[in-house]
């Protein structure tokens, strides 16, 4: 939507207060919901469930061509809920799916949660001045890949089977002492803080550019030029990470990657901006995508990986929607951007911290308060062949 928020203002009238709403709202989702999505993933099951996500995706795409304004923000709310909870069940796909190559599909996830959202906003404007269509079908056109998914998607939900109703009531069961255990909230410190530097840098890079005398236009290809080094960023990551020191050499690689970019926009932002960008895109791939990587490698089964995806989701998107603003406040009462950018080197300190503790190979499991629970059945059916556990 940010590409087309001058449309979309000019047409609606909105002000900057509800055009940044709109483009908060789906953060703020990621953050909110994150928690529901262990829950509907019990409840219905893997395969349903995101099934259902892109289900919430194509009527979210859908209601936003009405012409009230409430139903763009409805819509908007939709698309956020479906992605924030296929954004935590994803893992848990991988974990159960491709548990020998986790890395590898780790650097294809996050490198098409790159890739994705740089092809859309590159070519949001271009759709709307080729087609002649207005914001609002622009928009909706988005929601055709939801549909193309839920084709590709439709024949996994057959993996869905019956089981037991003791089954079922011992695998509803939460993980419990999660939220007390200290490599849990490693993860999620580093999941969170990454995520919040993330959005801190992309949210003002295209101002701080123009405030140092770039254009508009190249501002913004430098943003997408971060965003397409960030994909090889992305797929690397995990696989170069091998065990727990790599790891954690890669999470202090990408940081000092990070700083240096950080430090190149405060001395020269335009002369060595193409240098910055491609060191910042390095940076920023390499920790998304390592947060994600820790949540699946640390999680022992499925239902740790969903509850531990929730958990440090739920936190660092929050964290992420409110990293932007405070951002804007520093920069308005600084009166420029050194401070600004000192602010996100200052988080990048704990953030590179907990990515470190987060690598230590040891899995967040031993609660003694536990149910019995049979392996295959956590949390989701048919995950004793992937597994390859027995029962007991």
């Amino acid at each position: 939507m940010s590409p087309l928020l001058g449309a979309i203002r000019a047409d609606t009238g909105l002000s900057v207060a509800t055009a940044g709403l709109l483009t908060t709202l789906p953060v703020l989702c990621f953050g909110v919901l994150a928690p529901l999505a262990p829950r509907l993933g019990r409840r219905l099951g893997m395969e349903p469930t995101l099934l259902l996500t892109m289900v919430l995706i194509t009527a979210g795409a859908a209601i936003r061509l009405l012409q009230p304004l409430a139903a763009i923000l409805a819509g908007t709310v939709l698309i956020g809920a479906g992605i924030a909870v296929a954004n935590v069940l994803l893992p848990g796909v991988i974990k159960r799916d491709f548990e020998r190559r986790v890395g590898l599909m780790a650097g294809l996830y996050t490198m098409t949660m790159f890739a994705s959202p740089a092809i859309a906003a590159g070519l949001s404007v271009p759709l709307e001045r080729a087609t002649g269509l207005d914001w609002r079908c622009v928009l909706a056109l988005w929601g055709v890949p939801a549909v193309a998914a839920i084709i590709v998607w439709l024949p996994q939900t057959r993996r869905h089977t019956r089981v037991s109703a003791a089954d079922t009531q011992a695998a509803a069961h939460p993980v419990r002492g999660l939220w007390r255990n200290p490599l849990a909230w490693a993860v999620t410190c580093f999941m969170g803080l990454q995520a919040m530097t993330f959005y801190m840098v992309v949210a003002w890079l295209p101002t701080l550019l123009s405030d140092a005398g770039m254009s508009d236009v190249t501002a913004g290809v430098m943003l997408s030029l971060s965003s397409v080094v960030g994909i090889v960023g992305a797929f690397l990551a995990p696989l170069l990470a091998g065990g727990a020191a790599r790891t954690a050499a890669i999470v202090v690689a990408g940081s000092v990657l990070y700083v240096i970019a950080l430090g190149g926009l405060m001395v020269a932002p335009i002369a060595g901006a193409y240098l910055w960008m491609s060191l910042l895109g390095l940076g920023q791939g390499a920790a998304t995508s390592l947060a994600l990587l820790c949540i699946m490698r640390r999680a022992p089964d499925i239902r740790h990986a969903a509850q531990l995806s929730s958990m440090s989701q739920c936190f660092g998107y929050v964290l992420a929607a409110l990293g932007p603003l405070a951002l804007g406040v520093v920069h308005q009462a600084a009166g420029g951007w050194t401070i600004p950018l000192l602010l996100v080197i200052t988080v990048l300190v704990p953030q590179t911290l907990a990515g470190v503790l987060a690598a230590r190979d040891r899995h967040v499991s031993g609660y003694p308060d536990e149910p019995p629970v049979r392996a295959e059945l956590l949390p989701f059916p048919n995950s004793r062949r992937r597994l390859g556990t027995g029962p007991g």
